[in-house]
This record gives C-alpha cells, sequence and structure tokens, in this order.
C-alpha cells in the first residue's frame, strides 16, 4: 500500500505530547503505508481548527443479507480528502473473554491492510473488533475473508449488540458462573436478532462472573448478567489473622468500609452477619484466599442499563435475583424471558426507546405481568432500598 500525502498537522502535533498514549501517534504509524490514514490526519487538523465536524450520514451500507454490522461513515469533504469520502466502521464479533492466537491476529490485521485504513480499535465499548474506515466497494470482500478466518459481523443499528464477557472462569478465581459459555450460547441463540434489526432501539447484553463487574454491565446493558453467590462468604481464619499480623488494621480498612455494617472483629476473628451482606466484594478485594464468594454460585439477571444519550443515564434493576446457568430449565426459562420482554418492547416501545426506560415508562409493576415473571421481594432498583413492586397485607376477617 502507497504512503499517503503529509498534510501539516500542528494542532493533532500537541496530542502527541505527554505521558499518555496518542491516538495521533497510532494514526500517523499508519499513514505510513495507508492514504486513507493519511487523509484522515488532515481531515481532522482542518475538525479542530474549524471546530466543525465534517462527517456526514450519506445512506445506509452494509453486506448482503444482513441489516447491521457496518457503520456507513462519509466526508462532507469528499473533494478535498478523496481518500476518506467513504469511511466505513465494520464491527466483528469477538471472541468471548477476549482470547485471541497470534494467527488469528494477524489474519485481521492482514485483512484491514488490504482492504481498510489499517486502523483498529481493540476492542468498541459494546465489545467488537473495530475496524475503521474503508469504502462501499470493498465490504464484501471483508466479510468474505473475515468468514473464512472464522470470524462474523457484530450488532449495529436496532437490534441486539454483539453479547459480551469478562473472561470469568478461564482467569478468576472469584467468578460465580462460566460467562464465556453463557456469552456463547447467547450469541449463537440469537444470531438472527444481531444481525437484522427489528426493534425499536440496541439492547446490549453483558456478563460479569461476579459483583466486580469488569464489564460494567450494570451501568451499560440492557441485560446484565453478574454473578453472585447465596450462602455465606467463605472464610478462612487463618489466613485473615495473617493478613493483620502482617499489618493491614482490619477494623480501619475493612470492616468500618463495609457499606452495610455487616462485619465486626474483635482483634482476633472477623465475624460476618451474611443474611446484611450486599456482595460488594470489597472485604474479598482486600483480603484474597482469606475471604472468598460463597459455594453455592449462580447469577442474578438485571434490567435497564443505558447512557445519557436520549434521555439521561439510567442503572439496571434486578429482574431475577438468582439463576442457576448450569441448570439447563433455568437456562431455557432465562432465553424465554428474553424473548418475552422483545415481544412487549417492540410491540409498545417507542422508535429509540432503550427497554428499560420503557419499562420506566410503563412501570416495572405492569413490565413484569406483560412479560409473564412473577415479582419477588428483591426486585429494588438499589441495594437496601424500596423494592418497584408493592405488597398489600391481607386484612384478617
Amino acid at each position: 500500500m502507497a504512503e499517503g500525502k503529509k498534510y501539516e498537522t500542528p494542532k493533532l502535533d500537541e496530542l502527541e505530547k505527554g505521558a499518555w498514549p496518542s491516538f495521533v501517534k497510532e494514526i500517523k504509524a499508519a499513514a505510513q503505508k495507508s492514504p486513507m490514514a493519511a487523509a484522515l490526519l488532515g481531515q481532522l487538523e482542518q475538525s479542530y481548527n474549524e471546530k466543525i465536524g465534517h462527517w456526514k450520514h450519506g445512506g445506509i451500507v452494509g453486506v448482503v443479507g444482513y441489516g447491521g454490522g457496518v457503520i456507513g461513515r462519509y466526508s462532507d469533504l469528499g473533494d478535498k480528502y478523496p481518500e476518506v469520502a467513504h469511511f466505513h466502521t465494520i464491527r466483528i464479533n469477538h471472541p468471548a473473554g477476549w482470547f485471541y492466537t497470534t494467527e488469528a491476529l494477524r489474519g485481521l490485521c492482514d485483512i484491514w491492510e488490504e482492504h481498510g485504513s489499517g486502523l483498529t480499535n481493540m476492542h468498541g465499548s459494546t465489545g467488537d473488533i473495530i475496524f475503521l474506515g474503508t469504502t462501499t466497494d470493498q465490504l464484501e470482500k471483508v466479510f468474505s475473508k473475515l468468514t473464512a478466518l472464522g470470524f462474523d459481523l457484530g450488532g449495529s443499528g436496532s437490534d441486539v449488540r454483539t453479547p459480551s464477557c469478562c473472561n470469568g472462569m478461564a482467569r478468576c478465581e472469584w467468578a460465580c458462573y462460566d460467562t464465556m459459555k453463557v456469552c456463547y450460547n447467547l450469541t449463537m441463540a440469537f444470531q438472527d436478532e444481531i444481525h437484522r434489526p427489528a426493534f425499536p432501539y440496541k439492547f446490549k447484553m453483558k456478563m460479569a462472573g461476579c459483583p466486580n463487574d469488569c464489564v460494567a454491565a450494570i451501568a451499560r446493558a440492557d441485560l446484565s448478567i453478574i454473578g453472585t453467590w447465596k450462602d455465606e462468604i467463605q472464610q478462612d481464619d487463618e489466613l485473615i489473622k495473617k493478613f493483620a499480623d502482617e499489618g493491614l488494621d482490619i477494623q480501619r480498612q475493612i470492616v468500618s468500609r463495609c457499606p452495610t455494617r455487616c462485619m465486626d472483629w474483635d482483634g482476633k476473628k472477623l465475624t460476618i452477619n451474611n443474611e446484611n451482606c450486599v456482595k460488594c466484594m470489597f472485604c474479598i478485594n482486600s483480603m484474597p484466599r482469606a475471604l472468598a464468594p460463597g459455594k453455592e454460585r449462580g447469577a442474578m439477571v438485571l434490567l435497564g442499563a443505558k447512557a445519557p444519550i436520549v434521555q439521561g443515564a439510567q442503572l439496571s434493576s434486578v429482574l431475577i435475583p438468582f439463576i442457576d446457568l448450569e441448570d439447563e430449565e433455568s437456562w431455557n426459562d432465562l432465553k424465554q424471558l428474553l424473548e418475552n420482554i422483545w415481544e412487549v418492547w417492540c410491540e409498545e416501545g417507542k422508535n429509540r426507546e432503550r427497554v428499560g426506560e420503557f419499562a420506566l415508562r410503563v412501570g416495572f409493576g405492569n413490565f413484569l405481568e406483560a412479560i409473564g415473571l412473577e415479582p419477588t421481594p428483591e426486585m429494588v432498583a438499589y441495594p437496601r432500598d424500596n423494592p418497584y413492586v408493592f405488597y398489600q397485607t391481607a386484612k384478617k376477617e
């Protein structure tokens, strides 16, 4: 690939200074081989000077048979920067847990250097592999080579976005269920919903193996599956004492920082009132091996998170307090619940209304009834808060 035209970029040059990695440095490196990356620098410098973004929507693009996976991007300065007149983004379904072989990574890079700008984002906020910048005539060629390499396009538009997860039991001792297995199974079960947009708006699914929630599901996903446990925190008193002997102030640094004050330290033994524990993971993170999640492990399912786009930000609310995802019946129940949610949302939801906004608008009680889910006292928006389903005590005769 030929080297692109060089542009003077004094404002972008400033962004290469400082201790942090610079996206400008990476674009300049790509520009050594890619005319598209070089033209991108020129247009970006002009945008900084004029304080105007020069990307526009010029139509819908994609590959045959798919409604999602490609985000069309066009420049309104195509005459001046013809190499980026088309600069489409391709979303690629990443492997669960983001595990790659070097052979797979080299294959991806080879495809993109031949058919695109060479610029990638590993990974987008949803989790996808992101290929930044190609032309309409290259889309089918890229798609063909991706499928030959074993990859598929991810979701975009008003569909199920590419499910993503932490690497769970593959790397983490706190994982309460197999996140990668669940992520893979959901991806395979809902291929049509991922590739053919038919919803009022996007629907994101994220899986976190424990309440640490390393994929930030509770703040970003329409459906969060977060690992938890039902029994008592496992504790090793000898190791707890060792932490204390080695200088950890358990009273000040652990007990006094517990959000529900469910712990007590008498100087020799740590006592936990597990019934009052909200599983924030603080004590477990602070004393690894001495404390660990309980043995009766599974997941909780939450619904409704979103970023502040059309309306304000929203965190997830509890939908299912505990589910055993190793149980075939529970797994089938989860998939059926998803289909019930989509059916009601698609029928009654407004255009560009996320499912959490829809549930809030109609009321969670009404929403639960519509999707066929029995209310339980654990259905709360925030820990230790009032439930969104209210009960009336039956009057005695």
